[in-house]
């Protein structure tokens, strides 16, 4: 963007925001006390995840309840946020009835948030009205209760998608934070949420694919973090067969990387099975690269769905054959899968065996 702001990765924003809003709580003090955010970043990059992500960790660390109230702003407009008028009982004033957005729990066990997307493709007047809420936590006679964050976002001008220029009277209310693609932050994300190993193991092959940055093109689909996430719900939910799915991947993600991603998927024909390994009959390693990343994503993908303790030792056994830059990729996609999966690692001999003699790869693992 033209003015400086910090830029942040997905999992960076989330770590930082939770941090501020976990003290808020914790020390009683009130969200009013925090600046409204703003997040910035092309279409797709995640942000709406972002805001999910958060309300997650500060249930987490909080032992609050969070609920989330998303507000599409393209889809309003002024009259909208502030109610529609009717008369009070005496018939003598008009009184505004409170939107639904403001019917919220203001209740100690609860925080909110506040979701405003897409405010930057909201219409000048919609963001006018929006002024109030972001920094006085009102609109009209309606106010957000003490346990209530602001949180907003939209994509910036020169994304060549709806965007208004955000008036400076409304971009000094906010805190301003943009939001940048990253493959590792992604790729634990990945993990947890049960995307498809093929797309996980592609797009560490082929990170740039991860989002699109020619703002110039007109093509209508693209990659991006989103766009990856559908291709993922089609190969797990509607068919995993690329003659039938390609098509319907290629309308996602453009044809140029639908077929390198097609390309990609033969090579899943010549790896070891990945039962096999987990249950310790398998011992051939791929010498290939591209097999190698196709493999450490299958056995991430396979431990996600592992209770068995033996089989989870078997891979972690197999995964001191491996090449040290893959057991890296292997183990830091089994930390990922959850903090309760990453606890019982510790009590397996093989991975303690691993970071007794591989551990200090940790830290400069390159995807």
């Amino acid at each position: 963007m033209a003015n400086k702001i910090p830029c942040m990765k997905v999992n960076e924003a989330v770590n930082t925001l939770t941090v501020c809003y976990e003290k808020i709580v914790k020390s009683n003090l009130k969200f009013k006390d925090m600046p409204s955010v703003m997040l910035w970043g092309p279409p797709g990059i995640g942000k709406s995840q972002l805001v999910r992500e958060l309300a997650q960790q500060i249930e987490s660390k909080t032992d609050k309840r969070v609920n989330v109230t998303d507000v599409r702003l393209i889809l309003f407009n002024p009259v909208d946020l502030r109610g529609i008028p009717t008369s009070n009982p005496e018939k003598t004033l008009s009184v505004w009835l409170k939107p639904k957005i403001f019917d919220m729990d203001a209740s100690g066990e609860v925080v909110n948030i506040l979701f405003l997307d897409e405010i930057s493709a909201a219409p000048q007047s919609v963001q006018a009205a929006a002024y109030q809420i972001t920094l006085d936590r009102i609109i009209g006679e309606h106010k957000l209760p003490d346990n209530c964050i602001v949180i907003a976002a939209g994509n910036r001008v020169t994304d060549r998608s709806v965007a208004y220029k955000m008036p400076k009277a409304l971009a000094n209310r906010l805190m301003h934070i943009e939001i940048v693609p990253d493959f590792d932050s992604w790729c634990e994300w990945a993990v947890r949420s049960g995307i498809n190993d093929k797309v996980i193991s592609f797009l560490s092959f082929k990170r740039d694919y991860l989002n699109e940055d020619d703002l110039t093109s007109d093509d209508l689909a693209f990659p991006t973090p989103r766009t990856w996430e559908m291709v993922s719900n089609i190969l797990n939910n509607v068919s995993s067969d690329m003659k039938f799915a390609y098509p319907l991947i290629c309308g996602l993600i453009g044809s140029g990387p639908a077929i390198e991603f097609r390309s990609w998927l033969k090579i899943y024909k010549d790896l070891p099975d990945v039962e096999s390994i987990f249950l310790g009959k398998e011992k051939r390693v791929p010498k290939d690269t591209d097999k190698l990343y196709a493999l450490v994503n299958s056995m991430i993908s396979y431990a996600r769905d592992c209770n068995d303790v033996k089989k989870i030792a078997n891979s972690l056994e197999y995964a001191n054959n491996i090449p040290a830059d893959f057991g890296c990729v292997l183990i830091r996609g089994y930390q990922s899968i959850s903090e309760e999966f990453a606890k019982d690692l510790m009590k397996i001999p093989a991975y303690l065996k691993w970071l007794n003699t591989r551990g200090k790869l940790l830290n400069g693992i390159v995807r």
